[in-house]
């Protein structure tokens, strides 16, 4: 795509070992269902992530609307399981973690506020924020033109599709052209099963292949499990996250990435976003100066370093970079 900073045409897939983080405290329910989340300054002491001290940004917390700086706190919507965004500490647990978690927290460090996570399906994040029930996503959503229409998006990384196939990859799949054909698991309104339906399937019918036999499922780990069921041959999500399933899952035996080198960034590459309504720029705007104080401080580098995802930085925090 245009306008990629440097720092974004060498992304590449690094997914590492997670080490789990002790720092989750504060609970947050919602209809959805809670999820215990991060605490933050909202008293205007720093905060400590990763060994690193976090301080309010005067600055970004001036820009901060009224009734949020008042109240102190905002909730994020999410959908975990989605490694190495958003998951769980250990099984059964309802503590999160993860880059979407310790960023948002971090956020929330330099605005002088608490930003609690709590659960809701992907699919029903933006419903939920025309509802009124949170108050922005922070879930690996894709900053796409199309949903501009309800949100704003803060632009914090970029990454692309990856393939993740089985290990040792029996189905010889080395490109997106060879999954025509094949039984492929996305999960569901993800920009993944937007691109094999309508980008893939055209590409596949002009060279007269068969049609990829797409089955959406609630999770992305409900995909994952119809490749070990037998059920499909492959399943599309984010690169890095495809990347770091293959490396954890059964220590690297069960699953493998297609690496293909016309795309090293994963397929049809875009800008990730914290979103939040239109009708609240003025709140994206405190985002943006905050999470561009995390970039020139380290903050935002050692977050992602954290879970082995360098490659999906970028240089400088935008909005609505995907627009231009």
């Amino acid at each position: 795509m245009e306008h990629l900073t440097p720092r974004l045409r060498r992304f590449a897939c690094a997914a590492a070992a997670l080490s789990i983080t002790g720092m989750l405290a504060t609970g947050c329910a919602s209809a959805a269902g809670g999820a215990e989340s991060t605490p933050s300054a909202a008293d205007g002491a720093p905060v400590e992530i990763l060994g690193k001290q976090i301080d309010v940004d005067d600055d970004a917390r001036a820009l901060l609307p009224d009734d949020i700086a008042e109240t102190g706190s905002v909730t994020a919507a999410t959908d975990a399981p989605y490694a190495p965004f958003e998951m769980f500490v250990e099984e059964g647990s309802d503590e999160l973690t993860g880059v979407d978690v310790l960023l948002g927290q971090a956020i929330g460090a330099k605005l002088g506020i608490t930003v609690d996570f709590a659960q809701q399906g992907f699919d029903g994040i933006i419903p939920a924020l025309q509802a009124g029930n949170y108050d922005l996503a922070i879930s690996a959503m894709t900053s796409s033109v199309e949903r501009m229409d309800v949100l704003t998006f803060v632009d914090y990384s970029a990454s692309g599709t990856g393939i993740l196939t089985r290990a040792g990859n029996p189905d010889d799949i080395e490109t997106y052209l060879d999954l025509c054909g094949k039984n492929v698991a996305v999960q569901t309104a993800t920009s993944q099963a937007a691109l094999v339906t309508d980008v893939w399937q055209a590409e596949c019918e002009a060279k007269g292949l068969e049609p990829i036999a797409l089955s959406e499922f609630p999770s992305d780990s409900d995909a994952q499990l119809a490749i070990t069921a037998g059920k499909a041959q492959a399943s599309l999500l984010t690169k890095p996250s495809a990347g770091y399933v293959a490396k954890t899952t059964n220590d690297g035996k069960t699953f493998m990435v297609v690496e293909d080198p016309e795309a090293p960034n994963g397929y049809d590459a875009t800008l990730n976003g914290i979103g939040v309504l239109k009708d609240r720029a003025d709140f994206a705007q405190a985002i943006q100066k905050a999470l561009q104080s995390l970039m020139a401080d380290g903050t935002y580098d050692a977050i992602l370093a954290e879970f082995g995802v360098e490659g999906i930085g970028i240089d400088d925090a935008t909005i609505d970079g995907a627009a231009s």
